[in-house]
């Protein structure tokens, strides 16, 4: 595992770099936003979140790499945000970061607070935060900022905790979707979220869209909002730019 003092050191030497995932809307048809996606240029190559995120987790530097991502997508894509309407910017977050105060000291720093209800925080299923972190969501969505429970697996089972959850957004995870895509039938996770879509007011971003047949089983399902390399791959931030603007909704 890589050390804590390689990764203090890789933020020092300005090593870390984002990348931005588009989402795209299946209704409107064009890109309504992106996930900003945290990397790390080492000379062997770049590492990916997954290398070095469990090596952080409950230490100062998760948080103080989150609070990085929000001083970057500010400098790079503050204007954007301010600019254009309708769009929205989905930003990874620790659970064990939330109610301690930094989320919002790191929002007044950087300047993004003007644009707060164009923000989505994202956390993983698999992390839920304590009541202190509990707390301090409520307080956000008060304040206009959502949040999207990320990393959802979807099976019959789970339909009736997601339907009872506070999360109003939930990204549906890539693996989901490897289940039956190429051979014409319905798997039971599209079965259980066509459900999930009609009987709650969720809403659904799928993660990891590849193919035309996975794109139809979603469609099919209800799902109106998607990412993955079948629209765009992660892309640097003028990349992303010229994307955007690409597209017109």
């Amino acid at each position: 595992m890589i050390s804590l003092e390689t990764i203090r050191a890789g933020l020092a030497n300005n090593e870390f770099f984002l990348e931005y995932l588009p989402i795209v809307s299946l209704d409107r048809e064009c890109c309504i936003g992106a996930e900003a996606l945290l990397r790390w240029q080492r000379p062997g190559g770049v590492v990916f979140p997954n290398a070095f995120v469990p090596a952080i987790e409950h230490t100062p530097l998760s948080g103080l790499l989150t609070y990085w991502v929000i001083d970057r997508v500010a400098i790079e894509l503050g204007d954007w945000l301010r600019n254009q309407d309708g769009v929205e910017m989905h930003i990874n977050v620790p659970p064990e970061i939330l109610g301690r105060g930094g989320l919002e000291y790191a929002a007044q720093k950087s300047g993004l607070s003007d644009v707060r209800h164009k923000i989505v925080l994202e956390i993983t299923e698999r992390g839920l935060p304590d009541q202190i972190g509990l707390d301090a969501l409520e307080l956000a969505a008060r304040e206009g900022v959502r949040v999207a429970l990320d990393d959802v697996t979807i099976d019959p089972a789970s339909v009736l905790v997601l339907s009872r959850s506070n999360a109003k957004i939930i990204k549906i995870d890539k693996s989901v979707l490897l289940d039956c895509d190429n051979t014409g039938c319905t798997p039971r996770w599209a079965e259980a979220l066509a459900v999930l879509l009609k009987t709650t007011d969720l809403e659904v971003i799928a993660e990891g869209v590849e193919t035309a047949e996975q794109l139809a089983l979603l469609r099919a399902a209800g799902v109106r909002r998607v990412q993955g390399h079948y629209f765009s791959p992660p892309l640097g931030v003028d990349a992303f730019l010229h994307y955007f603007s690409e597209q017109t909704c």
